[in-house]
């Protein structure tokens, strides 16, 4: 069994620990996203959800080969990904049926959007890891299924029952948006002439910060504009 050989068995391993890093994160910002929609709207939402990342990736892993050859696109990835890492901490509205609407079409279209990016980020490392075995990258694509349905539906449970734990799945994806930057193709060329200071860790953690800080203040700016519209409403 030729297959069996150390670097496959290695390979495997690495598609592994990609699939519950990066498959999670796709798992982890449907629950964000689904946090506080009815039931109804939740379970089309994660339908939605979980069949854009299947899909996505499907589409994905035929082309990964080419993806890996283009300049920057991991880069632009995470750069879209670190607001939507964003985008999540900010209150949802929950004022009457058109708030619930429109929170139920914007979780639809972040999930879509956060699917992409993070499936794109997943299939990189995926066909990368698989060094151009047509079977090892269907065994990532497989194994990335189950990972983003269950976790999903664990994540928003967990989520509503402890809402400040958003906070944690919010740092959690701006650090994934900072290593798409980091790790980059053409982006990891470049930080490799800067010398002694550990760019693999400072970019993820600088972007983690921000997006934490600047989503408190914003948070709490909206939060402000909506107490000031509902007491005018009821008044």
């Amino acid at each position: 069994m030729d297959w069996l050989n150390a670097q496959n068995l290695f390979s495997v391993l690495t598609i592994v620990i990609a699939d519950l890093l990066l498959a999670g994160d796709n798992a982890l910002v449907i629950g964000l996203a689904c946090r506080g929609l009815p039931p109804a709207q939740k379970r089309v939402a994660f339908f939605w959800g979980i069949a854009g990342a299947v899909i996505l990736r499907i589409i994905l892993t035929s082309i990964a080969t080419v993806l890996l050859m283009v300049p920057f696109l991991q880069a632009a990835g995470g750069l879209l990904l670190t607001w939507i890492a964003l985008k999540l901490l900010l209150p949802q509205q929950e004022a009457g049926e058109v708030d619930a609407a429109v929170s139920y079409t914007g979780a639809i279209k972040t999930i879509i959007l956060a699917d992409l990016l993070m499936s794109l980020d997943n299939v990189l490392a995926v066909a990368a890891a698989a060094h151009g075995s047509i079977a090892l990258v269907a065994f990532g694509l497989a194994l990335s299924i189950p990972v983003v349905i269950m976790g999903s539906q664990l994540v928003s449970l967990v989520v509503e029952r402890f809402p400040i734990l958003v906070y944690a799945g919010s740092g959690v994806l701006a650090w994934t948006a900072g290593k798409m930057l980091v790790e980059d193709r053409i982006m990891h060329r470049l930080f490799e002439h800067v010398e002694h200071i550990p760019v693999e860790i400072i970019v993820p953690a600088a972007i983690t910060l921000l997006v934490l800080v600047a989503g408190r203040f914003l948070k709490r700016r909206l939060q402000k504009k909506l107490q000031a519209r509902e007491e005018i409403l009821s008044g």
